[in-house]
């Protein structure tokens, strides 16, 4: 279609098609028409000489345009000539026509009939044909007309077309906030998940009918709705989550991302890569009889997640008490309260204050109560505050670095016509074709697109979870714990650094030489405990005078850390979110800490 005289020869093309019309209608059959307009090359000659004079021109004409095509080359004839005309006919008998020109002028009568029975249906499919392809071609050569220019001018218009509303979007409209859901395994994290992304219209129904019919077939019917975020096999068949899943949805006011955390603690170390990333953690609580004891009790991951959302730096937690509905517990208000009274000195213990950042809610994940609408008053008369979405919607607003240079820690990588990133912003913003550095090995990286959740975007800012595509790198290059930072002001990396650590739970005593894996933002690298500085009074904050041999559990101390690698790191003090750490070990977390500087 790239031929730019075709519409002219089409347009003559179908006037000759008129005037044949209207003069073969007295004399010649549309057999003969047809023959001749099928294949004209070959037909010319034989036909110039004996038909009637008037008919001539037209066919001069038309002899005029096909032998040039066709002589110069075939493949302007195939485009330029009659496409679709051509091939139909070709299509419809196939080559029926080229035997009969081989016995010269004296087959002038047989060739009408020989193809006649063959030509004549396509005779007046072929006119309808070279009508509509003519209507079709014309309109498509508009539309490319129209077309071309964009493609020309893309970089040029795309900006402007698609900028200012989407700043406006991303920024000003709504907020980001990012929810990672916490909790012991099988406490029904991803089924409030599924169920949310359903009372929020993210997921179709005809999606979530598919995702019952599958459970049903499995004999798993009540899981159907952790399918939406537990997408791949293992995870379904096991219902067990393994990765982080990802999903988000929007109130009027703020936008969501949900971070569906696993809850079994061979994978707790995915669950500190997810809980790194989010600003309000939901922890999920089971108020089934013996699922909340389990749950809670030592060795249970109630404790050690919401632990380690405190420290990953979750500004805000939400414990909801799931499964309201059991029939063991029937929405009584002794059991919610049973389960609040237990986990709460826990919660305070780690840091969280009932008054601001701490509140309790009753929900069903498998019926959606309590959710986006709040219980009503006959199935739980006891309950009268804010469902969860309300609760979250209602928040706080979050104190974002807007201004400070760009910091992005990678989550995770793959390969798609490019490097990919995901993670999310912590600090700054960067928009498309802007130069950036991935360190810490200090290499330059261009933006090529941007995506935040999904939808593509022109820029970003802190509090997104977005897909950055790079060019300049390649995917196995890059590992999780890189961090994307601006170039003129890099992030801090370090192999030595100085923390003060907390030792929450070790049998025995740490001293020098202690190795554990740490976890910092999105990164796990093994460390080695260099030496002891001094301990820290708990009450007080003093420090020790004398340099400790050891520290054991419960006590604060200050100590050099080593790495094994070089990892990125900022001092607590500059930015919280890159400086705090926990480490663990045997697949228990040992200790938390923040960094208070990098010494090389």
């Amino acid at each position: 279609m790239s031929n730019n005289g075709a519409p002219d020869s089409w347009e003559s093309q179908a006037e000759v098609v008129g005037e044949k019309g209207a003069n073969d209608s007295n004399e010649l059959s549309p057999k003969t028409f047809s023959t001749l307009n099928v294949n004209a090359v070959e037909f010319v000659p034989s036909f110039c000489t004996n038909a009637s004079q008037d008919e001539s021109p037209t066919k001069s004409q038309k002899s005029e345009s096909s032998p040039t095509s066709s002589d110069g080359s075939p493949v302007m004839n195939g485009c330029g000539e009659g496409d679709n005309g051509d091939n139909v006919a070709a299509s419809a008998s196939p080559r029926v026509e080229e035997p009969p020109p081989v016995p010269p002028a004296t087959a002038v009568a047989p060739v009408p009939e020989v193809p006649p029975d063959d030509s004549s249906p396509t005779a007046d499919s072929w006119e309808n044909e070279a009508d509509n392809a003519l209507l079709t071609e014309e309109i498509n050569e508009a539309d490319e007309e129209e077309t071309e220019p964009q493609e020309d001018g893309e970089l040029a218009k795309k900006v402007p077309k698609k900028k200012p509303p989407r700043v406006e979007d991303t920024r000003s409209k709504k907020e980001h906030v990012n929810v990672v859901f916490i909790g012991h395994v099988d406490a029904g994290k991803s089924t409030i998940g599924g169920q949310i992304m359903s009372l929020t219209g993210m997921v179709d129904k005809r999606t979530l009918e598919k995702y019952e019919r599958e459970a049903r077939e499995k004999s798993r019917e009540s899981w159907y709705l952790s399918w939406a975020l537990d997408t791949n096999q293992e995870e379904r068949d096991k219902g067990k989550t393994v990765e982080v899943g990802r999903a988000y949805f929007e109130t009027d006011r703020k936008h969501f991302t949900i971070l569906d955390a696993p809850g079994h603690k061979s994978f707790v170390p995915n669950m500190i890569g997810g809980a790194a990333q989010a600003d309000l953690a939901v922890l999920v609580i089971s108020a089934r009889k013996g699922e909340f004891e389990t749950g809670f009790d030592r060795g249970g991951q109630t404790r050690e997640h919401a632990m380690l959302a405190k420290t990953a730096g979750v500004k805000h937690l939400v414990a909801l008490v799931n499964k309201m509905d059991d029939p063991t517990v029937n929405w009584e208000e002794k059991r919610y309260n049973e389960c609040r009274d237990k986990i709460m000195p826990y919660l305070k213990k780690l840091g969280f204050n009932p008054a601001k950042d701490l509140s309790f809610l009753p929900v069903s994940g498998q019926t959606g109560q309590g959710l986006l609408e709040r219980v009503s008053e006959e199935v739980c008369p006891w309950y009268r505050g804010p469902s969860f979405i309300q609760l979250i919607d209602e928040l706080p607003s979050l104190n974002r670095k807007m201004d400070g240079p760009f910091i992005m820690p990678v989550v995770d990588k793959y390969k798609d016509m490019g490097t990919v990133l995901m993670g999310k912003v912590e600090a700054g913003t960067t928009r498309k074709g802007s130069l950036l550095f991935l360190m810490p090995n200090r290499v330059n990286v261009t933006v090529d697109q941007l995506w935040s959740d999904d939808i593509e975007v022109t820029s970003i800012g802190p509090g997104e979870n977005v897909k950055v595509k790079l060019k300049g790198i390649e995917e196995e290059d890059v590992s999780p714990g890189f961090v994307l930072c601006d170039t003129i002001d890099p992030i801090t990396t370090g192999r030595v650094f100085d923390a003060q650590v907390v030792i929450l739970e070790h049998k025995s005593i740490i001293c020098a030489g202690y190795s554990a894996v740490m976890h910092i933002h999105c990164a796990a690298e093994e460390v080695t405990v260099k030496a002891l500085i001094c301990l820290v009074d708990k009450k007080t904050g003093d420090k020790s005078k004398t340099r400790p041999r050891f520290v054991k559990q419960d006590q604060v101390a200050i100590m050099r850390i080593e790495c094994a690698g070089i990892i990125c790191l900022e001092p607590f003090k500059k930015f919280a979110q890159m400086g705090r750490f926990t480490l663990r070990d045997e697949n228990k977390t040992i200790a938390i800490g923040k960094v208070l500087k990098v010494v090389e």
